[in-house]
């Protein structure tokens, strides 16, 4: 029996896991969601090495990559392995000028080593690292969403998102953005797609939107 479908795979964002992605639904006639987790990287390991080791996930041939913030970076590196349908990045950059001021000063100052990250147990700091915004009045919410608490993993990925060089830019990459994205501001975003009132929490609060969208996107 021949699968017709479009295999769509799921990235979340730093520290966060597939539940992101909870209130995304695409016409299951059409469209098959598959989700990724986060694993913890070997020492020393390179955002490169950890996209080869990710495509290992990937049971389809020329899926959609869709992935979010540090996700979407991991997508890009893994469409240098598998070949795609399409790779869409959300609230994410595609290139390091992109990344805002402080984090392109990080890279050269290694100030974002002293971040206190060995509190990963704290989640409202947790989720100012990895959401961008004060979670005081969800943090039970926002309990369930970041479940990824190592310390090398974070560690690691804040290092690889301020040191991200990237290399390959997938054929006919979208690039979805909220207007509002505290993160990575869309005044440093070029060609994207952009969401009004979208923040970097979007994928989750503007999911209405994702599932209006998305299936156009991805046919186009």
């Amino acid at each position: 029996m021949t699968d017709d479908k479009i295999h769509v795979y799921l990235m979340p964002g730093m520290a966060a896991n597939p539940s992101i992605f909870r209130y995304i639904q695409l016409p299951e006639a059409q469209f098959e969601l598959h989700t990724l987790h986060w694993f913890v990287p070997q020492k020393n390991m390179s955002l490169s090495e950890y996209a080869l080791k990710m495509t290992e996930e990937i049971k389809h041939e020329t899926p959609v990559l869709l992935g979010v913030s540090f996700g979407g970076m991991l997508v890009q590196e893994m469409a240098r392995y598998v070949k795609t349908k399409k790779v869409i990045v959300v609230s994410s950059v595609k290139h390091e000028s992109e990344l805002p001021k402080r984090m392109q000063f990080a890279k050269y100052t290694k100030i974002h080593k002293l971040l206190p990250t060995g509190i990963v147990n704290n989640v409202e700091l947790l989720a100012k690292y990895a959401f961008g915004e004060t979670v005081t009045k969800r943090l039970a919410l926002y309990e369930e969403y970041l479940s990824i608490r190592d310390k090398h993993y974070i560690d690691w990925s804040i290092d690889q998102i301020v040191n991200w060089k990237p290399g390959y830019c997938p054929d006919g990459m979208v690039h979805i953005h909220g207007e509002k994205d505290n993160v990575f501001p869309i005044s440093n975003i070029k060609d994207c797609i952009p969401v009004k009132q979208g923040t970097h929490t979007m994928i989750i609060h503007r999911a209405k939107w994702f599932n209006e969208h998305l299936p156009t996107i991805i046919l186009q």
